[in-house]
């Protein structure tokens, strides 16, 4: 299998407000750009939507070294997401879980890779995730309704 290496960020001006997502893929010597943004957001729905569309953007199955700032993407598609599955999609105080149709879509984007998910420290200079958390807030801007 191809590897991959991916670096995911999302990025909100208000939370809720507009956000954006971005995403930096490579493999090899090959990289890509993507990203995208909602005028009415919250940042957690923004850090799943990189990763969704990062993993969906690979043509066919790879090893993939995710790496993402979001403790949240990190620690609930790796640890959380098979307890809430058990518990018909609850959290452990019995409530809806939030999000649960994007996480829906990330097992889905995720399963037909190997994937290692890498919490790495935001802002802290990492030119992978800086690159992504660009993407992101430039996304974010452009998604900002203009105001008369």
């Amino acid at each position: 299998m191809k590897q991959v290496e991916i670096f995911t960020d999302g990025a909100c001006k208000g939370n809720p407000g507009p956000g954006g997502w971005g995403a930096l893929i490579r493999y090899g010597e090959h990289e890509k750009e993507i990203s995208g943004g909602d005028p009415d957001t919250t940042n957690n729905r923004m850090e799943l939507l990189a990763a969704i569309n990062a993993l969906n953007i690979l043509i066919e199955p790879c090893n993939v070294l995710l790496h993402t700032d979001s403790k949240y993407v990190c620690e609930g598609i790796t640890k959380w997401v098979a307890g809430w599955q058990r518990n018909g999609w609850k959290n452990a105080s019995k409530q809806p879980v939030r999000n649960a149709d994007l996480w829906h879509d990330l097992i889905e984007a995720s399963a037909r890779h190997d994937i290692e998910w890498r919490w790495v420290k935001g802002h802290s200079g990492h030119e992978g995730n800086d690159r992504a958390d660009a993407l992101a807030s430039n996304a974010a801007e452009a998604a900002t309704p203009v105001e008369d």
